[in-house]
């Protein structure tokens, strides 16, 4: 077992009715076991009320499927370090609600990369969801949610317009590994955004 999950267990209770029904929702059952993992549902919940902070993520990868918490992965750890928050804050529901676009893990495509979150997921739960939840602070984070709560379809274009929607929103790149390269070619991002993101989330939390 893992230290987070010593520190974080899965039973960690939520106050919102709607966690309840999230967690057994099987909409997607038929969609994911046609996917070449052919795995069941796992609605990964993490919100209750009273949040300071919303991370609205992506959706899980196979890694955060398996252990039922978000961002247990090399995601996880570069979007902490943006945060500037260490675990216990990060995964304090009473401080910081993470509501991805899709709360299952997705399933591969036939290159073995991530499938999108299916949009039936947003549409079903997140207006229920964020009528309980007052964050001050909004993080938005890779294009799907950049698209869904901005409406704007260019990243790197939202990322760099920060300062048009701070310090209630900040729109942010994923924080996956595979946008290394995208980080280098925007040395701003690191230099600008981040240290006021990190002072926000002091302020905040």
């Amino acid at each position: 077992m893992s230290d987070v999950s010593r520190q974080f267990p899965a039973s960690q209770p939520s106050d919102l009715p709607v966690a309840a029904e999230l967690r057994d929702c099987r909409l997607c059952a038929q969609r994911f076991a046609a996917t070449a993992t052919a795995h069941a549902p796992r609605p990964v919940v993490w919100f209750a009320p009273g949040a300071r902070v919303l991370v609205a993520s992506q959706a899980p990868g196979m890694r955060v499927h398996q252990s039922g918490r978000p961002f247990t992965d090399r995601s996880g750890e570069r979007l902490r370090d943006w945060m500037g928050v260490d675990e216990a804050t990060f995964y304090d529901r009473s401080r910081v609600a993470i509501v991805p676009m899709g709360f299952c893990f997705p399933g591969y495509d036939a290159k073995g990369a991530d499938l999108p979150p299916p949009r039936l997921c947003a549409e079903t739960w997140r207006a229920r969801i964020m009528r309980d939840l007052d964050p001050q602070v909004t993080l938005l984070i890779g294009g799907h949610a950049i698209r869904w709560h901005l409406g704007l379809r260019d990243v790197t274009a939202a990322v760099a317009g920060w300062r048009d929607h701070a310090p209630r929103v900040f729109p942010l790149p994923h924080p996956s590994w595979r946008n290394t390269a995208w980080l280098k070619r925007n040395p701003w991002f690191q230099a600008e955004l981040v240290p006021e993101l990190r002072k926000t989330l002091a302020e905040v939390l």
